[in-house]
């Protein structure tokens, strides 16, 4: 059987991810424990300009504010046609596979210097990158004392608005470019009430450099200042097609970097390890496992099927 198509259920998810790749040796010896769901993704320090000046903050009193616009409806039968997690949906499979990642992720941003913020990236497109934020999020975000902001920060091919069945405004890369331009006015609320996201924005020739920028470290420090809940979820661009992947990553406390059991190769995993290097922690997430017979299947515990256990 294909390696590459079936895992057994023995081994931590750790070991069993580096059976198809040998993340150690990407990261040269750097730990790095990982984790993996099964979901089917579709195949589809330079002188810094004036206008990217930090604003001032007045560090004791300062808190991040709440989102105040309109909460717009989440698509729900747009969510179930492409695959993804339902918000108040049945026990399945998949969600429980997606409890466990956050489980894990929420354990490893406790106290980290850089704040709750993950940034989940993927050598090339196609690995199941936005597939598995938009999941993560909407499993994050049926926590009970969290609040989700999911950033669209793929700029070359932004997604997340369109998946959710929002509409977009202004976004990241526009409170970027323009001072004028308050970033918690670009925030679109849902009506998951923990569920919020900040679209990508109009396109630029310069994100690297505006993402390099003083401003950027401000903006994400007023979306989270005083509020240890809230947790800033980036989908990035691709590593290996956009330089602004990386420079993302310095922003994260945590990189999840999306594998695809059977695309990715291990010179595109070793390659996009080594441009995560810089402090971030980075986790491994192997998508498009088939589990083989007899493996562990989450779900079937929570059904009718399963009720007499």
């Amino acid at each position: 059987m294909n390696k590459h198509s079936s895992l057994s259920a023995s081994g931590s998810l750790f070991e069993r991810a580096t059976k198809i790749y040998d993340f150690d040796a990407a990261l040269k010896g750097r730990a790095a424990p990982a984790v993996e769901t099964p979901v089917e993704a579709p195949v589809p320090a330079a002188e810094i300009a004036p206008e990217f000046a930090a604003p001032a903050f007045d560090e004791p009193q300062f808190r991040a504010p709440a989102w105040t616009g309109p909460a717009q409806h989440v698509d729900r039968e747009r969510l179930a046609e492409a695959g993804y997690l339902l918000p108040g949906g049945p026990v399945t499979t998949m969600s429980e596979e997606f409890r466990l990642l956050k489980r894990d992720l929420l354990a490893q941003l406790q106290d980290d210097p850089r704040g709750n913020r993950i940034l989940v990236c993927s050598p090339h497109s196609g690995e199941g990158k936005s597939f598995c934020a938009i999941n993560l999020a909407l499993s994050l975000a049926a926590e009970k004392d969290r609040e989700i902001l999911l950033v669209d920060a793929d700029f070359g091919k932004p997604g997340i608005p369109d998946a959710l069945g929002l509409v977009p405004g202004p976004g990241l890369m526009d409170a970027l470019s323009d001072p004028a331009i308050a970033i918690e006015d670009c925030v679109l609320r849902t009506d998951i009430p923990s569920l919020s996201v900040l679209p990508a924005g109009q396109p630029s020739n310069n994100d690297t450099e505006y993402l390099s920028s003083a401003r950027t470290d401000a903006l994400l420090k007023r979306l989270s200042e005083g509020r240890p809940d809230r947790i800033i979820l980036f989908d990035s661009p691709p590593l290996l097609a956009a330089s602004a992947a990386a420079v993302l990553a310095g922003h994260a406390a945590i990189s999840l970097l999306v594998v695809r059991a059977d695309k990715t190769t291990e010179s595109a995993l070793r390659e996009a390890a080594a441009m995560l290097k810089g402090g971030t922690q980075v986790r491994l997430l192997l998508n498009g496992v088939r589990f083989a017979a007899g493996a562990r299947r989450f779900g079937g515990y929570y059904s009718k099927e399963g009720s007499s256990s």
